[in-house]
């Protein structure tokens, strides 16, 4: 009886780990796209801030909303 518990336990343990294993996996991933758009969004907004600087003012004022 003491092996069927411990041979449940380790599938348990298998099972459960296994799926936060995908969870965590699947987490970098987005976390990895996210600050892939994040950088390419900084980099377009310097871009526009050197090229025409009260286009870039008026981004800021509409995205922290003090406008």
């Amino acid at each position: 009886m003491i092996g069927l518990f411990a041979i449940l336990g380790l599938f348990a343990l298998k099972l459960i780990f296994g799926l936060f294993g995908v969870l965590f996996g699947l987490f970098g991933i987005l976390l990895w796209w996210a600050l892939k758009i994040a950088l390419i969004g900084l980099v377009i907004y310097f871009v526009i801030r050197i090229v025409s600087p009260d286009t870039a003012e008026r981004l800021r004022g509409k995205w922290s909303g003090s406008m």
